[in-house]
């Protein structure tokens, strides 16, 4: 018989090295501080979590009507609106989107059925899928500056009557405005963007689009398109002061709506919208009361 005898260390639990621990006791700390930074804090009606430099907000358990979303908590900018937040809250009239925010996530407001406006605000570059799908009562809406992507159903089957497209956009996702029955008119700033499928399906819509942009046809995305282009009548006898008003005829006859914006300063820049006209196939005779009230005034047509 062969008897093998084996030296070592007794069966038993592996002893660590102080090194060992100390790593360990750092690596819990990290992780506590990391959850602590992500969980959910309480600013008002809002829930939110933030890494340190920006917010994301995260819930709201307010009494609804009018919401504006903060744009600064804890001293850190509001960035983002995570999925889901606002979902089925029929208490919610109007939602204000501020320009700190720059990504609105899926499904944000899914479901709003009496959210009737919302102001989307300058820095949010993508509405996520189903962003505002099935908010029945929403007839307005202003998309900001920087949006470049709208992904799919962002906006199905809202009460939409007119949307502008702004100049930034390169992608509509499918079905994004599919199912919005009261939807006659999108005014496009940009060039044509590029279509998922069914974004105008059940929708009756006229596409417009400016002067100087690329890549239209008609149809467009099954629907008709019509350049945009109405202008300031100076030798037909309506520019200048009648009657004591300042005024003008704006000749176009398909350009759907326009709105003429003022400006008193053109180093800042500010144009204020003074009228929206219907060109309902025919010209249009715009007139200032308050054009005398103002050193100098400057006018401009603008989509809606």
């Amino acid at each position: 018989t062969r008897v093998v005898m084996r030296w070592g260390k007794t069966a038993g639990p592996p002893t660590l090295r102080p090194l060992r621990i100390g790593r360990i006791i750092l690596s819990l700390l990290c992780l506590l501080a990391a959850a602590a930074a992500y969980s959910d804090l309480q600013f008002g009606d809002f829930t939110y979590t933030t890494d340190g430099t920006s917010v994301t907000i995260t819930g709201y358990s307010g009494a609804g009507g009018a919401v504006h979303i903060p744009e600064i908590i804890d001293d850190k900018p509001v960035t983002g609106i995570e999925e889901f937040v606002f979902r089925y809250r029929d208490e919610l009239i109007s939602i204000t989107i501020p320009d700190s925010v720059t990504n609105i996530e899926n499904y944000a407001f899914y479901y709003c059925a009496n959210l009737t406006s919302v102001i989307i605000g300058n820095s949010v570059t993508t509405i996520g899928n189903n962003a505002f799908d099935s908010c029945t009562s929403l007839t307005g809406t202003t998309i900001g500056s920087s949006v470049t992507t709208i992904e799919s159903y962002a906006f199905y089957g809202t009460g939409l009557t007119r949307v502008t497209i702004p100049d930034r956009v390169t992608s509509i996702g499918e079905s994004a405005f599919e199912s919005c029955s009261s939807l006659t008119g999108v005014y496009c700033q940009s060039n044509a963007p590029g279509l998922g499928s069914n974004v105008f399906s059940d929708t009756p819509a006229t596409i417009y689009y400016t002067l100087g942009t690329a890549g239209w046809t008609n149809p467009w995305g099954d629907r008709p398109t019509v350049l945009w282009n109405p202008v300031i009548q100076l030798d037909d006898g309506s520019f200048g002061v009648l009657a004591g008003e300042f005024g003008f005829n704006i000749a176009e006859s398909v350009s759907g709506l326009v709105v003429v914006k003022a400006c008193t300063n053109l180093i800042d820049g500010i144009w204020v919208p003074v009228e929206t006209n219907s060109m309902n196939n025919s010209s249009v005779y715009f007139s200032d009361p308050d054009w005398g009230n103002h050193a100098a005034r400057f006018y401009r047509l603008s989509m809606p």
